[in-house]
């Protein structure tokens, strides 16, 4: 199942996509909260606790004119439910936030990056494509795991 693409044409502050997953929702939140499988799907990350205020690192490979780091920090954790954090880079300050919804079949993950400001089109493209492109990743990635 790929991810649905919810984000509306005239939308520019915030992406959004919706998951209908197979998997419970303690699946789904492992795969959100656990660094060695968060590094599967989305970013290695250095110094994650799951605690309000937290704040953690994710990390890439470097691109002209940024170093590939991701300085993040909780904002709402709501175990199996909600998880928040902001998603800073020096270029961009947005907040993601996933809500996990049970299911009859499993789980409805819906993930929204919000905080695009008018001039960030580019960044707004360029998250919008890695969200659709990780996503497809944690499908893949629950399919492997127990």
């Amino acid at each position: 199942m790929n991810p649905t693409d919810t984000t509306a044409q005239s939308q520019t502050e915030s992406i959004s996509f919706e998951f209908d997953l197979k998997h419970s929702p303690e699946k789904v939140w492992r795969a959100l909260t656990e660094p060695a499988l968060l590094a599967e799907w989305l970013l290695p990350t250095i110094g994650l606790q799951l605690e309000p205020g937290a704040a953690f690192t994710l990390k890439t490979q470097p691109y002209p004119g940024w170093d590939g780091t991701v300085n993040c920090r909780f904002v709402e954790i709501e175990a199996h439910r909600k998880l928040s954090y902001t998603w800073s880079v020096p270029f961009l300050e947005t907040v993601v936030t996933f809500t996990l919804t049970p299911t009859a079949s499993g789980t409805r993950l819906s993930l929204v990056q919000s905080g695009f400001k008018p001039d960030q089109k580019q960044n707004f493209g360029g998250a919008r494509y890695g969200w659709k492109m990780m996503g497809g990743k944690l499908v893949d990635l629950l399919e492997r795991i127990s």
